[in-house]
């Protein structure tokens, strides 16, 4: 496009009108520029709006991919959760069945060793009654003679019963003696040095010292047979005389009860102290024989004053003390261990 411009300033001026010269115009009228700028702001604006709006949507997008993301990383978290959860209870099954497995072969393997044992002694039974040397009559034989020295072994432990216990060894040496196996000669031989140390034997401790404490009992001095206090001479003063009837003298510290109440009560402890002994005695309890008889010893010094019935029954009381209660026979019991040897070989 081409402009007008105007003559020149050059010219005078004055107040005659010149004639103005107008020059053809071939070019379109262009927009004003106010026009132009709001256009330009108008597409500023709307490329600013298309920007926010695609920047709002790509956000939008990956808040909603950062979402979706999130919600299947929760889902596979949850689901291997879920997964351990279940590998959790498959291990704790196998552990279970694993546990019943090793109590099932425990029990099969008593079970075996049971039958095991049975066996080998199913064999040991087979192997006896296919002994040739084994008959009926050695068995029943050799049976009745432990059945005899069985009994005469527990008749003198428990109840000491020597004329007992010799009458069964006594019969178990005739059942021997009727056996012909040389195997019996050996036992013979055990039975004969038992029977000799029970011989030897000549009474059981726990009778005599029965028989000894009941004695003293008996023999204990009583007020009657306690000294008299002397009276006084005939050529003593006649004071003397007069109060030794109405005055007894003794000494302040003497252990003697004097009082009726005393003795009495003593008395009775004596008894009491007697029967305690007797229970030891018949328990063969040496302890408790002793501590018993050394309360015993006590009352009576304390009950009887010096005299020679207190002095004797104080050296039986000692007597008693020392006294064994146990059956010593060290040979006891070994025909009858030999017996068994025998019968078990």
């Amino acid at each position: 496009m081409t402009e007008s411009t105007a003559s020149s300033a050059d010219t005078p001026a004055s107040d005659a009108p010149s004639p103005a010269v107008v020059a053809p115009s071939t070019a379109t009228t262009t927009p004003p520029p106010t026009r132009r700028t709001g256009w330009a702001w108008l597409a500023l604006l709307l490329a600013l709006a298309g920007g926010g709006a695609w920047l709002w949507y790509s956000d939008h997008q990956r808040a909603e991919r950062e979402r979706a993301a999130e919600i299947e990383a929760a889902q596979r978290i949850e689901a291997l959760a879920s997964r351990i959860e279940g590998l959790r209870r498959d291990v704790r099954g196998h552990g279970q069945r694993l546990q019943q497995a090793d109590a099932t072969n425990r029990v099969l393997r008593d079970e075996l060793l049971g039958m095991g044992q049975r066996a080998a002694l199913l064999e040991d039974q087979v192997k006896k009654l296919a002994d040739a040397n084994r008959d009926g009559a050695l068995a029943l034989r050799m049976d009745e003679a432990e059945l005899l020295l069985t009994l005469g072994e527990q008749r003198l432990r428990l109840a000491a019963d020597l004329d007992g216990a010799r009458r069964a060894y006594a019969l178990a040496a005739g059942v021997l003696d009727g056996i012909d196996s040389p195997r019996a000669l050996n036992l013979r031989q055990a039975l004969a040095q038992e029977r000799a140390a029970l011989d030897a034997l000549k009474d059981d401790p726990r009778r005599v010292a029965l028989r000894r404490l009941d004695a003293l009992a008996t023999a204990l001095p009583t007020a009657d047979t306690l000294p008299r206090p002397q009276a006084p001479a005939a050529n003593a003063p006649w004071w003397d005389r007069v109060l030794s009837r109405l005055v007894s003298v003794r000494r302040s510290d003497a252990p003697q009860a004097l009082s009726s109440q005393d003795r009495e009560a003593g008395e009775i402890a004596m008894q009491l102290e007697l029967a305690l002994a007797r229970n030891a005695i018949e328990r063969r309890d040496d302890t408790a024989l002793r501590a018993a008889l050394q309360r015993a010893d006590a009352w009576l010094l304390r009950l009887w004053p010096a005299s020679p019935q207190r002095q004797a029954a104080r050296r039986e009381l000692q007597a008693l003390r020392e006294i064994p209660l146990a059956l010593e026979m060290p040979t006891l019991g070994s025909t009858l261990a030999l017996l068994r040897a025998e019968r078990g070989g």
